[in-house]
């Protein structure tokens, strides 16, 4: 993998963009939920709006993920600021996690969702408690970062360092 000295601006812009979908994932997670059911009770799902932005949304947290893994192979990325060995390994291990869960979790959905396979939907809920947990560590590591460390390292995806 490359190494870079700071992330570019469209990692950063990917960055939250994902961000932005991942919420709004949960915000409509309801309305899947409910048609989830519809489905499995023998009913239709029907046209909704809120579904079709899970569903989308979904698939595009999937290739924007494919597209930051391939920049970050491209690119790199800059080398991590470690205040010790124990927070590095867990920083790295968040990261890998994040990432196989923007993708396992759009191919979990789409297969109960499009393939009407229960045990993928079950295992998609549980992916999801699981990306939440990783999700408040990575928010919390970052924080940790900038109000007690001090270290710039939020800095670094807020904008283009020089």
């Amino acid at each position: 993998m490359a190494v870079s000295t700071s992330y570019s601006r469209t990692q950063i812009v990917l960055h939250w963009v994902v961000f932005a979908l991942i919420a709004q994932q949960y915000l409509f997670k309801d309305a899947m939920s409910d048609a989830w059911q519809r489905l499995t009770e023998g009913g239709e799902a029907g046209f909704d709006l809120l579904v079709l932005a899970h569903v989308a949304g979904g698939a595009l947290v999937f290739l924007l993920a494919l597209w930051r893994l391939g920049l970050r192979s491209r690119h790199g990325v800059p080398a991590a600021i470690e205040s010790s060995r124990v927070q590095g390994v867990i920083a790295k291990l968040t990261h890998l996690g994040l990432y196989a869960l923007m993708i396992l979790m759009p191919l979990s959905g789409a297969v109960a969702w499009f393939g009407g396979v229960d045990l993928a939907a079950q295992g998609h809920n549980i992916l999801k408690i699981i990306l939440l947990a990783l999700i408040a560590l990575h928010v919390v590591g970052a924080l940790y970062h900038q109000f007690i460390l001090r270290d710039g390292t939020m800095a670094r995806m807020r904008r283009v360092q020089g």
